[in-house]
């Protein structure tokens, strides 16, 4: 009777881990869905990160900039202009700018150069944050380009010891080179300079 509990209990032990060991952990690929999800939230930290860095120059300026591509804020002037042109040339009224409305010029040329520098400056922050992603692109892509050129070697060295004839298609040979970003650089300019 003991031994066939024992026997259970082996066996219950040994049927939990059999489900543990088939059940993927956290850190395992779990689907197509979980690898985007997880790239995705990744992004999402880098980006959460740059944003962290701004100085409070620079949020300012990009709320500044956020604000005057919006309609509300075309709807301010275009009510602002309004209201002000209609006040200015009512009869009967003592006109604070009168047509042809030199302070209203003078006060909207200033707010263009002001807005004009805060959206210069969010640009200049949106322009580094490319900059970066394509940066992190390209040493994404050099490195899935080396990966590629070892599994071509890999592939190749597996074919070789089963036996497989690849003397036939050159490409096998120049695809398990490696790329040279530098020469590829150069026949870029070479060929923007023939156009």
């Amino acid at each position: 009777m003991a031994v066939k509990k024992e026997q259970a209990k082996g066996k219950s032990i040994e049927n939990s881990k059999d489900s543990s060991a088939t059940k993927p952990s956290k850190s395992e690929p779990q689907s197509p869905d979980w690898l985007t999800r997880q790239n995705v939230e990744a992004i999402s930290q880098l980006e959460e990160a740059a944003r962290e860095q701004r100085t409070s120059a620079d949020r300012i300026a990009d709320v500044i900039a956020n604000f005057c591509g919006s309609m509300t804020f075309v709807w301010v002037h275009v009510i602002w202009f309004g209201l002000w042109i209609g006040y200015n040339v009512l009869p009967g009224v003592k006109h604070i700018d009168p047509f042809p409305f030199t302070f209203l010029t003078l006060v909207v040329s200033l707010e263009a150069i002001f807005l004009s520098t805060f959206i210069l400056i969010s640009q200049n922050h949106d322009t580094r944050i490319s900059e970066r992603r394509n940066h992190l692109d390209l040493q994404i892509n050099l490195l899935t380009e080396q990966e590629n050129t070892t599994m071509i070697t890999m592939l190749r060295a597996i074919a070789e010891k089963v036996g497989v004839d690849l003397s036939n298609d050159p490409r096998v040979e120049v695809m398990s080179e490696e790329v040279q970003p530098h020469r590829l650089v150069q026949q870029i300019e070479q060929h923007e300079e023939e156009k």
